[in-house]
This record gives C-alpha cells, sequence and structure tokens, in this order.
C-alpha cells in the first residue's frame, strides 16, 4: 500500500496551498483552462448514461506524444502500452486477455465507428492534439454506440472557438531524440466551420530497434447552409513507420530493458501503416422536437509489418453508414426524451504472408522471400438500437434502451484451394442487448444505477485454428453488467467524490492461447466475475488571486476472477483474472500560478498483474511519478507565446508499462511477459499562436 500512502500524502499537503480564480480559454491560442473541476459538456448524446470525459485539462498533465497517460487518467480504464505503435486498451479488466491490439469495444471518431469488422481499434492512429475532448462508457451501457462488454470510446477533434481565425503552431522535443510539430489553423465565422491540423512525430525510442516516425492531416469541415441544415467533412490520415523491439523474459528484462528481443532486433522487425478516415455528415433539425443526424463514412488501412517469422502484407477497405434521431415529447405532464437509428458497417480484410530471409541479408535486416499465406474475409456488423428517456420528477429519471447486434463473417483462404474447411462463413445469430438507467437527484448530488447486457464478438484470430481451418464451435461472448455509483458534490461544487460498484458476468469467454511465434488457439473456456470498486475525489482550492490548486486521487479496486475455467487438465476456477492489476491509484495536483504559470505533478500506482492462469508468476507493482509545467503569455491582441517543460518516471524506476499473459517459450527461449517502461526522460515544447 505504499503506493495509496503517496498519493494520501501528496493530496493532504497539498492543501495547504492557496490557489486563484479560473481562466477561460484562449480563441487566439486553443488553450483551455488548466484546471480539472469543470462542466464539460457530453458532446454524443448518451442521455443519462454515466461516462468519464477529459479533455486539455487532463492532458496537459503529460507530454503530447501519446493519448495513453491521458486515458490512464480514468478510474477502471488501464492501457497496456509496449510502444508509441502497441498499445492495448482494458476497461474494467475487459481486454486483458487479448495479447495484442485493442478489442472488445467501439471506438467512435466524431460519431463515425472506426472500430473494424473484427472488433479491433486502433486507438494510436490518433493524434492527442487534435482532439478536444475523450468520452468513455464503461461497461454496455452506451445503447447507441455498441453494446460491447468493455463499452465506448468517443474521440471528438478540435472546433475553432467562438467566431475567430487562428493559426497555433507547437512544437515539442525531448530525450531519445523526440521531436513533434503540431501546426493548427481554425476559422469559425457562425456559419462556416474549419478545423486544419497537421502533425509530424519522430523518436529513436528508449529501447533497440524502436525508431518511430509519424505524420498525420486532419480536416474537420461544416457549413450551416440554412439555419435548420449543416453538412459536415472529416477527413483523417496518418502515415507512419514504427520499428518493433517486441517483449522480454524475465532474465533480459532484469540485465538490459532497453535491449530488443534478438531475433526482432537482428532482422530489424517494423511496421508501415497508412490509414485513412473520410466522413460525411448531414445534420437536420425538423423542428424544436426532433432532429437527425446521418454519415456515411469510409476507412482504409494499408499495414505491412516485418516480422522474423513471416512478413504480412494486409490491407483493409471499410464503409458504412450511421443515421440517427433525437427527439422529445411531451408524457404526462413532463418532456420525454428518444432516440432511435442504425449503423452498418462493412470491411474487406485481405491479408498475405511470406517468408523473411533476414538471416540471408549480410545484417541487412527483412527481406521478402516466397509466399505461404493468401485470405481474404468479408465482415458485416448491424447495429440497430433506441433508447427512451422519461424524466418522471425533476429528481428521478429512467431510461431505457435496446441494441440489436448481427454479425457476419465470410472467409476465404485463396493460398490453399480446394482444401476443405479452408473457407467458410460465420453467421452469428441476432442478440437482442437492452440496458436500463435510474439516476436521482438531490439537491447537487446524483445516485444512478445500470443494468445492462452485452457482448464481445470473437476475432480473425480466435475464429480459425493455427492449421487455418474455421473453428464452427467458437461463440461470441455475453455478460450482464450491474453497476451503482454516486456523484456528491461540496463546498459550491469545489470538491467532489464519485464512487460506483459494479459487477460484471460473463460467459463462453473467449481466450487466447500462443502455441508458436505467430499461432493461436482461441476457444470459449468458461465464466468470469469482474466484480471492483471506482472512486474519484478531486478538490479545487481557491484563495486569495495568486494560485489555483486542485489536487484529486483516483483509485481502482479490480476483484476480478474466473468462477468456471478448466484448460485441459488444469482447473483454474477460483483464481484471480489474469493480466489485470488488483490495486491502481492514479494521485496529482494541478497549480495555476498567476493566471500564466501552471505546473502539474502525477502519480501513478500500478499493483502486480497475475500472469499467468495458474497464478505461478505475478509482474512487480510500481510507482510513477511524472511532472509538466508551463508558461502561456497573451503578448498582445494577435500574438501568444506559451513554454512548457516535462518529466517522466522522475525517480527513474525499472518498471513493465505493458505485459503479455501465459506465453511459452520455444526453441529453449524463456517466455516473454514484459514491455519494458522508460527511464526518467525529459521534453519541452514552444507554442506560438496568431489570430486574424
Amino acid at each position: 500500500m505504499k503506493g495509496l500512502f503517496l498519493s494520501l500524502l501528496l493530496f493532504f499537503c497539498s492543501l495547504n496551498l492557496i490557489a486563484q480564480d479560473k481562466i477561460t480559454t484562449d480563441s487566439i491560442t486553443q488553450l483551455d483552462e488548466v484546471i480539472l473541476l469543470d462542466a464539460l459538456k457530453k458532446k454524443n448524446v448518451t442521455g443519462i448514461v454515466p461516462s468519464d470525459v477529459i479533455s486539455a485539462k487532463v492532458f496537459q498533465n503529460a507530454s503530447p506524444v501519446s493519448l495513453v497517460p491521458a486515458m490512464n487518467q480514468i478510474p477502471g480504464v488501464f492501457v497496456f502500452s509496449g510502444a508509441l505503435n502497441t498499445n492495448r486498451i482494458t476497461i474494467r479488466g475487459v481486454g486483458a486477455r487479448t495479447l495484442f491490439g485493442t478489442d472488445k469495444l467501439r471506438l467512435y471518431y466524431n460519431d463515425i465507428p472506426v472500430t473494424d469488422g473484427s472488433g479491433v481499434s486502433t486507438i494510436e492512429a490518433f493524434d492527442l492534439e487534435n482532439l478536444s475532448q475523450i468520452e468513455v462508457v464503461k461497461g454496455p451501457k452506451a445503447t447507441a454506440f455498441g453494446t460491447n462488454l468493455g463499452g465506448a470510446i468517443i474521440l471528438n477533434p478540435k472546433d475553432a472557438l467562438g467566431i475567430s481565425t487562428n493559426f497555433t503552431n507547437n512544437f515539442t522535443v525531448g530525450s531519445f531524440g523526440l521531436l513533434k510539430n503540431n501546426l493548427s489553423f481554425n476559422h469559425n465565422d457562425g456559419k462556416l466551420r474549419l478545423g486544419w491540423q497537421y502533425g509530424h512525430t519522430e523518436t529513436d525510442g528508449y529501447r533497440q530497434n524502436s525508431n518511430f516516425k509519424r505524420d498525420g492531416l486532419l480536416l474537420n469541415l461544416a457549413y450551416d447552409y440554412t439555419n435548420k441544415n449543416r453538412l459536415s467533412l472529416l477527413f483523417n490520415h496518418i502515415d507512419y513507420t514504427a520499428q518493433i523491439p517486441s517483449s522480454l523474459g524475465v532474465t533480459a528484462f532484469a540485465e538490459d530493458p532497453s535491449q530488443a528481443t534478438f531475433t526482432w532486433r537482428v532482422s530489424q522487425g517494423f511496421e508501415d501503416n497508412r490509414y485513412t478516415l473520410v466522413g460525411l455528415n448531414h445534420r437536420h433539425t425538423f423542428n424544436e422536437k426532433l432532429e437527425n443526424s446521418t454519415s456515411i463514412f469510409y476507412t482504409y488501412l494499408d499495414h505491412y509489418e516485418a516480422r522474423p517469422f513471416g512478413i504480412l502484407d494486409e490491407f483493409t477497405n471499410g464503409y458504412g453508414i450511421r443515421t440517427r434521431f433525437l427527439g422529445n415529447f411531451d408524457f404526462s405532464e413532463v418532456k420525454a426524451q428518444y432516440t432511435f437509428g442504425g449503423e452498418f458497417y462493412r470491411d474487406v480484410y485481405v491479408w498475405d504472408e511470406f517468408r523473411n530471409l533476414y538471416q540471408d541479408n549480410d545484417g541487412n535486416g527483412s527481406l521478402q522471400g516466397a509466399k505461404f499465406a493468401d485470405n481474404k474475409e468479408f465482415r458485416n456488423q448491424l447495429n440497430v438500437f433506441g433508447t427512451f428517456l422519461v424524466p418522471f420528477s425533476d429528481s428521478f429519471s429512467a431510461q431505457l434502451g435496446v441494441n440489436l447486434n448481427k454479425t457476419r463473417y465470410d472467409y476465404r483462404d485463396l493460398f490453399n484451394t480446394g482444401v476443405e474447411n479452408r473457407s467458410a462463413e460465420r453467421n452469428f445469430k441476432a442478440i437482442v442487448l437492452p440496458s436500463l438507467n435510474l439516476r436521482y437527484l438531490v439537491k447537487k448530488h446524483e445516485i444512478y444505477a445500470n443494468l445492462s447486457r452485452g457482448f464481445s464478438n470473437p476475432t480473425l484470430e480466435q475464429s480459425l485454428t493455427p492449421d487455418g481451418v474455421v473453428n464452427p464451435d467458437i461463440a461470441q461472448e455475453t455478460g450482464m453488467n450491474y453497476e451503482l455509483g454516486t456523484k456528491v458534490k461540496l463546498d459550491n461544487e469545489q470538491f467532489t467524490i464519485d464512487v460506483s460498484l459494479y459487477q460484471m458476468n460473463i460467459q463462453d469467454l473467449l481466450v487466447e492461447e500462443r502455441i508458436g511465434d505467430d499461432q493461436f488457439v482461441g476457444r470459449n473456456a468458461g465464466k468470469t466475475r469482474h466484480r471492483g470498486l471506482e472512486m474519484a475525489v478531486r478538490y479545487q482550492l481557491e484563495l486569495g488571486s495568486v494560485i489555483l490548486l486542485a489536487p484529486f486521487v483516483k483509485y481502482t479496486l479490480t476483484d476480478h476472477s474466473f468462477i468456471d475455467f478448466v484448460d485441459g487438465e488444469e482447473d483454474f476456477s477460483g483464481n484471480p483474472l489474469t493480466g489485470v492489476p488488483k490495486h491502481r491509484i492514479l494521485s496529482g495536483v494541478q497549480m495555476q500560478l498567476f493566471s500564466d504559470f501552471y505546473w502539474n505533478t502525477t502519480h501513478q500506482h500500478v499493483g502486480a498483474i497475475p500472469l499467468t492462469d495458474a497464478n505461478s508468476l505475478s509482474s512487480d507493482s510500481f510507482n510513477v511519478f511524472n511532472m509538466r509545467m508551463g508558461y502561456y503569455k497573451k503578448l498582445s491582441e494577435k500574438f501568444a507565446l506559451g513554454v512548457d517543460f516535462g518529466i517522466n518516471n522522475l525517480f527513474d524506476v525499472v518498471y513493465a508499462q505493458s505485459v503479455l499473459i501465459n506465453t511459452s517459450g520455444f526453441g529453449g527461449n524463456e517466455p516473454r511477459y514484459f514491455y519494458p517502461g522508460e527511464t526518467r526522460n525529459f521534453y519541452g515544447g514552444i507554442r506560438l499562436g496568431y489570430q486574424l
């Protein structure tokens, strides 16, 4: 409990400091106020469904290079990060058993779904500096945004603030050859809103074979061509190349965590990605009681990955439509609200695999050889949803929602044509997923409850055997979520306490077992119980006119376990769920001085994580401190200048920022469980703003 002691010490000591008034957003620099406590509005209507919304105030606690530190400040959400290009998001333990990437949740970008047809989401395709806020719904509660067991994450890009036209440029340099630049142009004349951002990031990385380069372009355009109609265009393109150092075993991690795995270092393993999202949205207001928002969208991913055991060349073309009606009507002397709509997504996933002849390439790294696999999969997913919200009184509201999901896979093995069972369809039955939310208000306090049902589809790897044969017996995971929580506001809303208790019972648990360098077995292995407590305590102290102070403590307790899990001859029932820390604490202080200077300090404690289903091995717990300070000044009516400086891993702790579970060693090598976190490193930036 050392981490808890440090958090409480940091919290109570900070109460002795003094504070000043809030600072509002500056339209020149697009800088949001520093302080954490604010009345953030949900840009995507979820009714009374509880969610966590974070924006620039939280982003400002860490460097602008990655979304991971910001998202890890949400209780119940933990992002395992092996590198800038290797992230795995878990929400209340859901997704922790996935070895690579993020699944079991829905990811949206400006109301457009960007989760692919097999349920995989790629958070690293988006630049933190292009976002205004991130909304996270934990569990299958957000009917209109999917009912996946993990929940939904909604990313919102920046918009021009008020009637203004401005340029900003943020330039950041740091340790390990870090260089990042973000150039932004925003315009809003009341009818036309235009946002354009270009970003470039490059770093040598802390570990061997970990160079990373990314370029990104974002265009966000909206035009109100009448007072009832708005047409919007969204274009996002990311192009990045990243070397892959891969994971380390216990011995290598202890000897030198900066080293890359031998085969990945010798083969100079890397991935090359080009990702494009195009969306067109039309919003129409019929009258004061009904409006509609409809989007059509297209996504494209071109992925090339040179791995020691084979080179993967794949691309995905996806397209779809999403429409949502939002309305209200008088119901028994109250105004009831409703939404209904649908979302259809289809993608075509094509992938080839080639031999990697790096051993015959005279030390020059990967070399593409003969093809040994040629595959194609068509994936369709349909979601139809509706919600009905009734405020029975000023204090009590109820919202009933239902989502219907229909998923279909059509897999084709084009390399082994004519071989039995090498091509097949999986047509999952339609599944109905209801949700009930209740909310009771007592003055400024809130009590809420949720009962909901969710699901998760198997990924492509889980739906196939290691021989590439379709597994007709693999089933969808399903689960029931029960949640009770409260939001308490005291001292004129300067002191807030959020507490939630939940239990989610999941059956037909999907698990992956690694049986080779790139071979996995997927199966439904039993039942799990996800039970936990989440708490966030925040205080805003304002005394005098010099310093404004906002300390906070966020705590996550997880009691997740296998209820019925038999693997071969071993019975793991009753064991803690693999890949989930029991305790996690995030604490910190945000301080603002003389309205121009800020100093933010955060502390993260992550408890030990079970790495095997038998609980025979766990990662070490760790405590990491980060610090960031900055100075922003409006020099004139047209110009603004900002500088900042930060330190990550202040006390130079050796820790694993991502882990793998149930790995096996091959060829006499030890199993590889750990992705090392960076040693102490520094960064600094300069921001310039100009308003026309």
